[in-house]
């Protein structure tokens, strides 16, 4: 039987017990095609039972398996062509009429029928019955799968990232009758009824900075309003619904801008008015078009307070930011796992690369970013969901936690997808391996939902505007008291914290990467140790003593290091 086949099947049941990993021939390069991208990674199931609760981690786990089977096989090759054909905007219809048509390859529209209906990565965590689940789930298991999702398709996971976005920022701020007209599309499994989202906010001359957006907002009726204006960074640019910022006040800055819900189709089954200009031909995520768009008195429904548009956009931003990470994450295990799987298979001056020195180094080089970007990622999503359930300090840890992984996992990734390709060697360089698409991928997460500059700004505004440091900080200690850290893990989060604390007081940006970073890699350290204790993996505390060493204590360049037995623990679980 075909593995891949049979995964590539929506109507397949799923197995009780785990699929084998596809067998992989001898063969003078590596191949991990057909592996199980969920087997592959020797910490998944155990994060996954310490992370969510015991009931839905055990009714999920079969969807994980039947996922990573797709991932490493059949959703895998859906994005390599995907990528090689990416879609053409069409302008006008054959019977004269102009149109603002994308025109998407067919293993595009199978990747969004794999994500949106069949494991229902938008609509999860917003509403119940999605895999066979009676309530909404946690964001833990709506990141955990996506995950799972993006180490074969990156792109796509923006337009689904954007609707589950969306829908959250219409419940928490929209009139009633919006969300009624709205939801149930926004969250429906049915594939030829769903609504995709997408947020348009970027001009030409108001990128980061927002309150230099000109597109203007005029009210049309009680009900509605007209948009005018251009935008120039849309991705998902032909989405049913999109969020929109746009001028309605006569105020100058950030104070005249309000939030609209602008849909592609009007009420009355017209299309509305605007236009697709062009698209973008971008770097990477070439399978998921973006395009520039041109509002021409566009009708659009205020979302939340005249004027206060920023605010709620924040909010729908914040949560794409927490996805861009978990996205940075993805791919960063992804290329670790790709690299293992060449070291382990690949034999040079008569040994396995795995057992030579330098390869070992560099390997767990990967794996820590890797595994700190995904413990940030659950202790993210765990304060995320305390926090829409209604606790206010979970809500200040969470405003805190989610520019800190926007900004290093992203930069991470950079470097972990280039660094594995590396290991691969020149075949890493050939498009027909995974290795160069994970890597122009990668370059994205920096850029998408706020700069690397303008999201460490983020953080010392979070410090020192929302007070957002000192809960976080008491969480981080009552972890290691769970994980029984030695002492060395709470030095470094006093110094971190108390040099991130400093830099938002002095009111000085330079401090503001540096500060990030250091409160980055002392949160992830501590979430590593934690999460060693109450899963029993110890290979994840050595990942943590490694964060330390690597990044927070003071080293001697020239000195040798002193950390072959953590390498050989880390590597001996990989």
């Amino acid at each position: 039987m075909d593995v891949q086949a049979e995964a590539a099947s929506p109507d397949t049941p799923i197995p009780d017990t785990p699929m084998p990993d596809a067998p992989i021939p001898d063969a003078p390069i590596p191949d991990a095609r057909g592996i199980n991208l969920h087997h592959a990674d020797p910490d998944a199931a155990a994060l996954h039972a310490l992370h969510l609760p015991p009931d839905l981690a055990a009714h999920v786990a079969p969807h994980f398996t039947r996922l990573g089977a797709l991932a490493g096989g059949h959703l895998d090759d859906l994005a390599a062509t995907a990528d090689r054909n990416p879609p053409t905007l069409g302008v006008r219809r054959r019977t004269g009429q102009d149109s603002s048509d994308i025109h998407k390859h067919p293993a595009y529209v199978e990747m969004e029928r794999l994500a949106y209906s069949e494991f229902g990565l938008a609509a999860l965590s917003h509403r119940p019955g999605v895999l066979g689940w009676p309530a909404p789930m946690p964001p833990a298991a709506k990141y955990a799968l996506t995950y799972l999702f993006v180490q074969a398709e990156f792109g796509l996971c923006c337009p689904v990232s954007m609707t589950d976005s969306l829908t959250r920022t219409l419940k928490k701020f929209a009139a009633p009758d919006l969300i009624d007209r709205y939801f149930a599309r926004l969250t429906s499994l049915d594939f030829d009824t769903l609504a995709q989202g997408a947020m348009f906010m970027t001009e030409q001359g108001a990128g980061s900075d927002v309150a230099a957006t000109a597109t203007r907002a005029e009210p049309s009726n009680e009900a509605s309003w007209r948009l005018w204006g251009d935008k120039w960074f849309c991705s998902n640019p032909d989405a049913d619904l999109a969020m929109v910022l746009a001028r309605s006040e006569a105020d100058p800055g950030l104070a005249g801008i309000s939030l609209f819900l602008l849909p592609k189709i009007r009420p009355d089954g017209t299309p509305n008015a605007y236009r697709i200009l062009r698209l973008k031909d971008k770097l990477g995520t070439r399978s998921m078009a973006s395009g520039e768009i041109r509002l021409e008195g566009a009708e659009a429904y205020l979302v939340g307070e005249r004027g206060r548009g920023f605010k709620q956009m924040a909010d729908m931003i914040n949560n794409s930011r927490l996805s861009n990470g978990m996205r940075a994450a993805g791919l960063m295990r992804r290329a670790s796992t790709e690299a293992l799987h060449i070291a382990r298979h690949r034999r040079a001056f008569g040994r396995p690369l795995i057992d030579l020195p330098l390869m070992r180094r560099q390997l767990v080089k990967l794996l820590m970013p890797t595994e700190q970007a995904r413990a940030m990622m659950f202790l993210t999503a765990d304060a995320l969901g305390r926090a829409d359930a209604g606790d206010p300090i979970a809500a200040k840890r969470a405003r805190l936690l989610t520019p800190l992984i926007k900004f290093r996992a992203c930069r991470d990734a950079r470097r972990v997808t280039g660094d594995a390709m590396e290991v691969r060697g020149g075949c890493g360089y050939i498009e027909e391996w995974p290795d160069a698409r994970l890597l122009r991928d990668a370059h994205l997460g920096s850029i998408w939902e706020g700069t690397s500059n303008i999201v460490a700004l983020d953080v010392l505004r979070a410090i020192k505007r929302e007070q957002a440091l000192p809960p976080l900080r008491a969480h981080l200690r009552e972890m290691l008291a769970e994980a029984d850290a030695p002492a060395g893990f709470a030095h470094h989060l006093d110094r971190a914290a108390a040099f991130a604390d400093a830099a938002a007081g002095q009111g000085t940006q330079t401090l503001a990467r540096q500060a990030a970073s250091g409160l980055y890699h002392a949160t992830t350290a501590i979430a590593l140790a934690w999460e060693a204790a109450r899963a029993r993996l110890p290979h994840r505390l050595a990942l943590a003593r490694l964060v330390l060493a690597h990044r927070l204590a003071p080293r001697d360049p020239l000195a040798a290091p002193d950390d072959a037995a953590l390498i050989d623990t880390v590597l001996a679980a990989a």
